[in-house]
């Protein structure tokens, strides 16, 4: 294994999306990880399909598209944990990492025994990370969560889609699970951290991360908007609360999108659109005036983008060093030069589908350069492995356990 944590093990006793993403994140970074999941059904997103993955002739395999997206660089085994041996397996196998990712319920690893505190005393050196939809303490703390339930109560979707005055307007979710992916992000980040300090004390530590939370956190800016008014704002569609021009337009054969976050990028946008006058003008010479006059400068800026197309608008606004880019499809996003000269498009030999092409992670490093070497596993596929090389399980001890439906 390469990779900054390359001397990371990991036990992702995660689900579905928020806890599974920091788990991959730390594969991406070298981890090695080993995915704990239910026998015969596994991770909940197992089941999240179609689309399924297809093998190399064509024919739809039982491997749900959406569990790829947030597993590769992990070894799958399949363990019981309602059944005493089952937990003991869990024990034995908490002894041997560093990390655990866990998104139960409040309480609920607990009554296995497989709480932190549990945990703690046989690994005194752990860090234990628990994502949960409302965090382990308040009044809310054992509520189920899901992402749409967060985006709703932490107050993105109400500063999302279009406004209420206008046709399609009304509170909109986000198109991706943004907040499981947010919270699994700031997971990934206070894993690292703990293990910094952790290097430092030698002390673990639980790290509880929630995804009402995340979500209120990712409100950054709206969020100070709303404590230096006292008025909540409201959506916008595709234009900024503080900046402007700064939102898509239509062309003569599509949008697109012009971010002009300084006054200097609006002098060059003029220039080049051939509309000056409109920098020299008080109401819009600048950000803060364009602001306060935003629906009389983005109409004016509308008669203007329709005369040309995309294409020739972005060549016009790339020659001149302005801020823009087109409203891609996914399928466009990974036709983009750039993109694929990134590295945000892999494959990797899978056991199912005989391949699987996947996202990129978008961490690049000098000295420690990430490298895909699982694919995401199938349900149980590293079990006896595991067993044998990490728990030293003999044949007979394996038999026994797969005989009683431990593993």
């Amino acid at each position: 294994m390469s990779g900054p944590l390359s001397h990371i093990k990991v036990l992702d006793l995660s689900r579905v999306l928020a806890g599974p993403w920091a788990a991959q994140n730390l594969a991406d970074l070298g981890a090695q990880v080993i995915k704990v999941e239910r026998p015969v059904k596994g991770d909940d997103s197992r089941a999240f399909a179609p689309p399924f993955l297809n093998d190399q002739n064509g024919q739809v395999t039982k491997e749900s598209a959406y569990y790829c997206a947030a597993n590769r660089g992990k070894k799958s085994i399949t363990i019981n944990i309602s059944s005493p041996e089952g937990q003991e397996l869990v024990r034995e196998l908490a002894k041997e990492v560093d990390v655990i990712v866990e998104n139960y319920k409040v309480g609920d690893l607990a009554r296995y025994g497989l709480g932190y505190e549990d945990i703690k005393r046989i690994n005194p050196g752990i860090i234990y990370c628990s994502v949960t939809g409302f965090g382990q303490t308040g009044p809310y703390k054992d509520r189920p969560g899901y992402d749409f339930m967060a985006q709703g109560m932490g107050g993105l979707m109400s500063i999302t889609g279009e406004r209420l005055d206008l046709p399609g307007g009304g509170p909109q979710r986000v198109g991706v699970p943004i907040i499981d992916m947010t919270t699994g992000m700031y997971a990934t980040v206070a894993i690292c951290a703990a293990i910094a300090h952790r290097a430092v004390t030698g002390q673990g530590q639980w790290i509880d991360v929630a995804l009402l939370d995340s979500c209120v956190a990712l409100l950054s800016n709206q969020a100070m908007n709303y404590f230096s008014t006292g008025k909540s704002p409201e959506a916008l569609g595709n234009a900024h609360p503080n900046i402007v021009p700064y939102q898509s337009f239509k062309t003569a054969d599509g949008a697109i999108i012009l971010a002009c976050g300084n006054d200097n990028l609006f002098n060059k946008f003029c220039e080049v659109a051939q509309c000056q006058y409109l920098a020299k003008d008080p109401k819009f010479a600048t950000n803060g005036q364009r602001v306060n006059n935003r629906a009389e400068i983005t109409q004016i800026l509308g008669e203007i983008f329709i005369k040309k197309t995309t294409k020739e608008w972005v060549q016009l606004l790339d020659d001149a060093g302005v801020a823009n880019g087109p409203i891609n499809s996914i399928a466009e996003v990974f036709e983009e030069p750039q993109v694929q000269a990134r590295g945000m498009q892999i494959e990797l030999p899978h056991a199912a589908a005989g391949k699987v092409t996947l996202v990129g992670s978008p961490m690049k490093f000098s000295a420690t350069p990430i490298t895909y070497d699982i694919p995401p596993p199938a349900l149980g596929q590293h079990t006896q492995e595991i067993l044998e090389k990490v728990l030293h399980k003999s044949e007979d001890q394996i038999a026994l356990l797969q005989s009683s439906g431990v593993i």
